[in-house]
């Protein structure tokens, strides 16, 4: 999903390999949110693998709708395009993808290189944890006891996420609610608990409701 009120992206890094005729392909993914940070991963990783035959990348960026690619030798359209067009077809952004190859000595033909290239990219994503980040509004809800199990109750309705809950003389509960849902779900509280309830709102940010 990549939307006004959202996009889908992950969490930190991952990886994974695979052997395809000898040649062994390691996929990296990280989470990156600017060029600089897409492009220190990709130094990181070619640091980390200096021997290997090619490390080819690719990343999408929210900042400025960017998106990059190298094929880093391989023949032209074979490696780096491949691996952005995973990322695309599977919908996220602010990600950047490494693909190291080490050469087995068996030559691959550019369809071989396009799959290899392509999984490798796939089961890195794979192995990473997806977030579905949505425009949201921070609330901070306060209680009295009693009135605490009909609140909990309607969260569901609302797809709202539950962070922190303070048990104390009252009951203090940090949510995040989908902003396109928020003001109905304030009525919906204020509606339940007769004006008996204080709801404190943030400003809007991105919240993960994956």
């Amino acid at each position: 999903m990549n939307s006004d009120n959202g996009y889908s992206t992950i969490r930190g890094r991952a990886e994974a390999s695979f052997t395809e005729k000898k040649s062994e392909f390691i996929g990296y993914i990280s989470h990156a949110e600017t060029n600089d940070e897409a492009v220190d991963f990709i130094n990181e990783i070619r640091a980390k693998h200096r021997k290997a035959a090619h490390n080819v990348y690719a990343y999408i960026l929210r900042d400025g709708s960017a998106s990059r690619y190298s094929d880093d030798g391989e023949p032209q359209g074979t490696a780096g395009v491949p691996v952005l067009d995973v990322l695309l077809k599977e919908g996220v952004t602010d990600v950047c993808c490494v693909v190291t190859r080490y050469f087995g000595g068996i030559l691959l033909g550019g369809g071989g290189l396009v799959r290899a290239y392509s999984h490798s990219a796939k089961i890195a994503l794979d192995a990473a944890e997806r977030l579905l980040m949505h425009k949201c509004i921070p609330m901070k809800i306060t209680v009295d006891y009693n009135l605490y199990g009909k609140i909990n109750y309607v969260f569901p309705d609302f797809e709202v996420r539950v962070g922190d809950t303070v048990f104390a003389e009252n009951v203090s509960v940090e949510l995040l609610v989908k902003s396109e849902l928020s003001d109905k779900f304030a009525e919906k509280l204020i509606d339940i608990t007769n004006g008996n309830i204080n709801i404190e709102r943030s400003e809007e940010c991105f919240g993960n409701f994956a």
